[in-house]
């Protein structure tokens, strides 16, 4: 069996031997592949497990915001605690209407830090124009919403993000009869 391999063995000895630099690049090829195979699976953990701080500072005209419906907590602040990318986070708040005559509420958003985030994140409410009475009050819930997409994430690792602030301004809008 040994004499039947031989010429076989020559050949392949040969075929090498004429064929170093399409073996050197095949060889290059496998190594630079599993580079990039690593890399990538290094950054696609790190990606899954991201996660960002983020608190909003509440700023009210005409309303004021509470914790409770028993409106006992006054509060200034959101703790969104910690968001993962493609997650949304709620917070409940009870406005109690200050103006002197009925109103609708408005929410704006300002002052984001990092600046740039705001282009990403999106924050929406339930609130659906209800005309609140004076002295009136109504649940609404907050929603922040952070994209998945490979931009914001992108951004997050290039721009070194390890939390995130803004002012959420919630204001009237008085009913004129």
């Amino acid at each position: 069996m040994c004499r039947k391999l031989r010429p076989h063995l020559s050949l392949l000895i040969e075929f090498l031997r004429s064929s170093k630099r399409t073996i050197l690049l095949i060889l290059l090829v496998a190594v630079i592949t599993i580079a990039l195979s690593t890399t990538i699976s290094i950054l696609s953990e790190r990606i899954t497990t991201l996660k960002v701080p983020s608190l909003g500072t509440l700023k009210t005209l005409g309303v004021e915001a509470y914790w409770d419906k028993s409106l006992e907590n006054k509060t200034e602040t959101v703790n969104w605690g910690i968001i993962s990318p493609g997650a949304s986070k709620n917070f409940t708040l009870y406005v109690l209407s200050v103006s002197t005559t009925e109103t609708t509420l408005n929410l704006n958003t300002t002052n984001w830090n990092p600046t740039n985030i705001s282009e990403y994140m999106n924050l929406s409410w339930n609130y659906n124009g209800t005309i609140l009475p004076r002295g009136g009050t109504i649940q609404v819930t907050l929603t922040l919403t952070a994209p998945s997409s490979n931009t914001f994430l992108l951004y997050l690792i290039t721009n070194d993000v390890k939390e995130f602030s803004f002012d959420i301004i919630i204001s009237t809008s008085e009913q004129i009869d």
